[in-house]
């Protein structure tokens, strides 16, 4: 086993970074050399893999994330099961670089989210805020015979932050120049905005959720097809649609997308219950499958244009797209559509939008490790700079 003072030691870290996002589709796993801390930190992908989830497991992950199924015996089963899922993917992802797992001096583990209350809700008698990510992080750690790091959340909700966004920290490590104002678009299953002003501090730093990304889109794609798609490939179904005006403005109607920063969200506002109500207004609007999709599309796209335009304090000179909305051209088509700045996509820059998330948490776990502050309080509203991570040893 790897020992916290020999890894402290160290001037390059090797991390493997996971990620299990709101989409529920598959395990990501990046494997990263990392070479210092804080702003000279320097970040070299070696692999990246994604292991799809069969549909067992991707139902019971939508299930427990409802927020009304699941007692103890199924959130203890299901966080081994992921912890055991974990560790698969950090030995495919060893394998497909072409390293030994006996090299990899940490992991940064994510987990899935079954529950995320960032403003609270009253429970016993009180208002409680709270945030879960599952996954046992041990059984990682048994298996790889190193640290590993996870549950980062919950640090800066207990500081009184949102517990999120957190991805904006590695972003500014990584995408941050001294002379345009870079915006960088998060499509997953959630859409999130970060804005690093030209030349700024971290505390300059703004970011904050959308609104949906892929979610809604996934699960009409998934309705629609009877359980055949996960989601809309390629945007070909609503490439095939049109746009239902008054559909569009009863989606647009959504306070949340005008909430002042910080803010976040997720399948607790944007899951089936919200699809249910959709699927509705848009049967009786005589719609078919292919427009309420087409129409769901031109949404997220115009959820970033409120973003972009109308939420944020800088408006960025070109906005960057990553996540899997990076690879539907019908949504692609529509940002560009809905914007009059440049909008290009990680892989326009040399870059992988699909390992982007799991490349920032191997960084979080890194500067963890290290003692570095790794929440961007300027971004989740935290009252100062945390340490995110706990450790497993």
């Amino acid at each position: 086993m790897k020992t916290l003072p020999a890894l402290w030691q160290k001037d390059k870290l090797r991390v493997i970074g996971l990620m299990s996002g709101t989409s529920a589709d598959g395990l990501d796993a990046a494997l990263v050399d990392i070479a210092g801390s804080g702003p000279g930190l320097r970040a070299e992908t070696l692999g990246f893999v994604s292991l799809p989830y069969d549909e067992t497991v991707r139902a019971e992950i939508l299930r427990l994330a409802s927020g009304s199924e699941g007692g103890s015996r199924d959130l203890c089963l299901f966080s081994f099961l992921l912890g055991e899922l974990s560790l698969r993917a950090c030995l495919a992802v060893c394998e497909q670089a072409g390293v030994s797992p006996g090299s990899v001096d940490l992991v940064g583990s994510h987990g899935q989210t079954l529950y995320h209350a960032p403003q609270g809700e009253e429970y016993a008698g009180r208002n409680v805020r709270g945030t879960l990510q599952l996954g046992e992080a041990s059984v990682v750690c048994e298996g790889l015979s190193c640290p590993v790091v996870s549950d980062f959340r919950v640090r800066d909700l207990a500081a009184g932050g949102q517990g999120a966004p957190l991805v904006p920290y590695a972003e500014y490590l990584l995408y941050r120049r001294e002379d345009r104002t870079i915006g960088l678009q998060n499509i997953g299953g959630i859409g999130n905005l970060t804005v690093l002003p030209k030349g700024g501090a971290l505390s300059d730093v703004f970011a904050f959720d959308t609104g949906p990304g892929n979610m809604v889109m996934d699960q009409l794609a998934s309705r629609l097809t009877g359980g055949r798609l996960r989601c809309d490939e390629g945007g070909a179904m609503a490439a095939r649609g049109r746009c239902d005006e008054g559909l569009l403005a009863f989606m647009m109607d959504d306070p949340f997308l005008r909430l002042p920063p910080p803010k976040t969200t997720g399948r607790e506002r944007y899951g089936a219950s919200y699809v249910d109500a959709l699927m509705d207004r848009a049967a009786a609007a005589g719609l078919s499958g292919e427009d309420t999709l087409a129409t769901a599309t031109r949404f997220t796209a115009e959820s970033i244009r409120v973003a972009v335009e109308e939420t944020g304090r800088t408006r960025p000179d070109c906005l960057v797209i990553g996540g899997g909305g990076a690879r539907n051209p019908a949504l692609m088509g529509a940002i560009r559509a809905a914007l009059s700045i440049p909008v290009l996509t990680n892989e326009d820059l040399g870059l992988d939008s699909d390992a982007k998330e799991a490349v920032a948490f191997a960084i979080l776990a890194s500067e963890c490790l290290r003692g570095m502050c790794n929440n961007v309080p300027s971004v989740t509203g935290a009252a100062h700079p945390v340490v995110m991570g706990k450790i497993s040893v």
